[in-house]
């Protein structure tokens, strides 16, 4: 916000484009919390939510981390290059819940083309498998060459081409590392053992309709928390 506003106070041409400069800081504002860390935290509720509503892909991740990584310490950035079952698992989250608004006009409907049955085998269901290679105990379809930049037009969660989302890089490093430290470090239940409503609710973001509440268990040596 510094930044932002010492380049305001610098600005000697028409910046505002007819806003005034209050304007522009808050709806900025606006942008970083809903574009940015809205989504961020509602991808991680969605990624959550499919985890505990399929234990046994939760189950493989942890055991991915604790092969990949170990139990001694606490995950690193480096280390998220080698999980590649918890990248597919992101995949999938935005493949089923793309967190944001549609990236293109609202004639085109983005949840109709990442779960188009023409391009995905069994669309509706959480299958991080599908975009793993055999090698690494996926489908080995075509989905394992798929990446969220946009060069993939069956799976743009994102956007594609001038308007793609900006904050991509932003998103990747944040949700892979979150999603990694908390499986790692803990056993997720849910609340009471209800089972949980995966209903979307109205809104720019995606949400969830009933707010996800789950149990947290340690799992690591009390001196790594």
């Amino acid at each position: 916000m510094d930044v932002l506003m010492s380049v305001l106070d610098e600005e000697k041409g028409d910046l505002f484009f007819g806003y005034s400069r209050d304007t522009v800081i808050k709806s900025t504002c606006l942008q970083l919390i809903v574009a940015a860390s809205d989504t961020t935290s509602l991808a991680m509720t969605w990624a959550l939510s499919l985890l505990l509503t399929n234990p046994n892909v939760l189950r493989k991740a942890q055991d991915e981390l604790d092969t990949k990584v170990g139990k001694d310490r606490i995950i690193e950035e480096h280390d998220i290059e080698c999980l590649v079952y918890l990248q597919a698992i992101v995949k999938e989250t935005l493949r089923l819940y793309p967190p944001g608004p549609p990236p293109y006009p609202m004639r085109l409907w983005k949840i109709a083309l990442l779960r188009d049955p023409r391009v995905w085998s069994n669309p509706s269901a959480f299958q991080p498998e599908r975009f793993l290679p055999e090698s690494d105990g996926g489908f080995g379809g075509a989905e394992a060459k798929f990446d969220f930049r946009g060069q993939h037009f069956e799976y743009t969660p994102f956007g594609s081409g001038r308007r793609i989302c900006p904050g991509i890089d932003f998103f990747h490093q944040t949700v892979h590392m979150a999603l990694a430290r908390l499986l790692q470090a803990f056993d997720f239940n849910t609340a009471g053992g209800l089972v949980i409503d995966m209903a979307e609710g109205p809104g720019l973001t995606m949400p969830k309709v009933t707010p996800l509440e789950v149990h947290l268990n340690p799992r690591l040596p009390v001196t790594l928390y």
